[in-house]
């Protein structure tokens, strides 16, 4: 409900004729793991990456995001970078429960140096090896199907656990620079598409 008793709802909302608005928001392919998949965001995910944006802690090397209408508006940069690059971030699922566990994939707005390889997973999921088997994929279909030929990740120097991951996928820092959105940030390259085949 909006300040002047306006009612906004939730969603789906109806378009004459007694259509509803999709689920599916984007045209990502779905990809599969032995234990995950990967997808396009759907409506349904928007509420647990309102909340891991929103999360302080849990956030602050992805890009903690305090106000509930700019980490909405994330959500919907996300589906937008979808439909202009051909490619974002996907919603990571776990295979057995079939909840969304995380997201992974290609980010490359506007100001950014490359295209960069990302990941994050919501809390509770962490230490069981899926981010790195998310990003494998992810990774693997950016080459293969994109056509990409190097990828880097942006990691804020306090992240442990991402250059660690960083690592083991076979990245390498190579340089720490300013990210606009971020500050100071660590530019780790990945292995090509020839080397991860």
């Amino acid at each position: 409900m909006t300040a002047d008793g306006t009612h906004i709802p939730a969603a789906p909302v109806a378009y004459g004729h007694g259509h509803h608005a999709s689920a599916r928001l984007t045209h990502a392919p779905r990809l599969e793991t032995d234990r995950l998949i990967l997808r396009g965001p759907e409506r349904g995910d928007i509420e647990p990456v309102i909340a891991f944006l929103m999360d302080a802690e849990h956030a602050a090397g992805f890009g903690h995001i305090p106000l509930r209408g700019d980490a909405w508006r994330w959500f919907t940069m996300n589906v937008g970078h979808w439909h202009i690059h051909g490619f974002g971030y996907f919603v990571i699922e776990d295979n057995a429960s079939g909840a969304s566990i995380g997201m992974t994939g290609v980010w490359f707005p506007e100001s950014w140096p490359e295209p960069e390889l990302g990941w994050l997973l919501f809390r509770g999921h962490e230490g069981r090896g899926l981010a790195f088997e998310a990003a494998s994929r992810a990774r693997q279909w950016a080459y293969d199907d994109l056509g990409l030929n190097t990828l880097t990740s942006n990691i804020v120097p306090s992240n442990d656990r991402s250059k660690a991951l960083a690592a083991r996928l076979g990245a390498v820092h190579e340089r720490t620079y300013h990210n606009e959105q971020m500050g100071e940030d660590e530019l780790w390259r990945h292995p090509g598409p020839e080397t991860c085949a």
